[in-house]
């Protein structure tokens, strides 16, 4: 559904590479994070892929067709959300999806129906200037779906929501995911990545370090052990024959038991042990 193959692209005016080199593909039906710190290229790779930058170098492909071959009815087939709102303010959140709506030429969904998945039924009716900045992010996400697009884009879907609406909109990506959809998702968050993504490509400097699943990445940088906290310390064990180690066994009947937890790599820790960059994630 999406295919990069030594993406690179400079902006006007600028010496350094703002995407250097870059290649991975998206499979259909699958979530794709591209993680990495504010300016480390995932923006402009979204931008090449849904055409507002032209002038890149390598290949770029989406729905199986070059960039360069696309008419404007490729917007048709794509949904994309955008990092900060962009909204006609004196219009009510309604008045806007039904405005927007009207610029496809294929079947668009029910502004009502949207409005109810993200908790905006009430605020149909109020004009955009009077709605929080979460509530912009949240009709910012909806005007993704309008028409159905088979690929969505996603930059930074959960910026400045708060925890409940922040999992009101992940839960809305895992099923457009479960109905076939192709997702990319730009992000700095951690938790997203890890909650969404089927796989993750880590980016610095414009560059891709690594593409792989987050769960294969955190066993692969972590530790096949068990570590079991007792009143009196701590113990590892390894997972290979965990079930049939008699000392680990005797430690879970322990009374002096207090925790017990896997060893496995965080995807922050892996990020850094990558790239040799702390990602915060709870960075804005």
């Amino acid at each position: 559904m999406i295919e990069v193959s030594g993406l690179s692209y400079v902006y006007p005016g600028s010496e350094r590479a703002a995407v250097n080199d870059v290649s991975f593909k998206v499979a259909p039906g699958e979530i794709f994070g591209l993680l990495g710190p504010s300016g480390a290229g995932k923006s402009t790779i979204q931008r090449v892929l849904t055409r507002q930058n032209r002038r890149y170098r390598g290949a770029a492909q989406v729905l199986s067709r070059d960039l360069e071959q696309w008419d404007h009815r490729f917007y048709e087939q794509i949904g994309v959300t955008f990092e900060l709102p962009n909204h006609f303010l004196k219009l009510t959140g309604k008045e806007n999806l039904v405005f927007f709506a009207s610029m496809y030429e294929s079947y668009t969904r029910e502004p009502d129906e949207l409005l109810e998945l993200v908790g905006l039924a009430d605020a149909a009716d109020l004009r955009v200037d009077e709605y929080s900045k979460g509530m912009k992010m949240r009709l910012n996400f909806i005007r993704a779906f309008l028409h159905d697009p088979q690929v969505i884009f996603f930059d930074e879907p959960t910026s400045g929501l708060d925890p409940v609406n922040a999992g009101i909109i992940k839960s809305l990506i895992a099923e457009e995911r479960e109905k076939g959809k192709t997702l990319l998702l730009t992000t700095h968050n951690m938790h997203d990545v890890d909650e969404l993504c089927d796989r993750v490509g880590f980016i610095m400097g414009g560059e891709m370090n690594i593409v792989a699943d987050p769960e294969e990445l955190k066993a692969q940088y972590g530790k096949r052990r068990v570590r079991v906290e007792l009143a009196g310390g701590e113990k590892e064990y390894e997972m290979d024959g965990l079930g049939t180690n008699q000392a680990f066994l005797d430690a879970l009947h322990s009374p002096d038991l207090k925790t017990i937890h896997s060893m496995e790599a965080s995807l922050d820790r892996v990020f850094a042990d990558v790239t040799g960059v702390q990602l915060d994630a709870g960075e804005e």
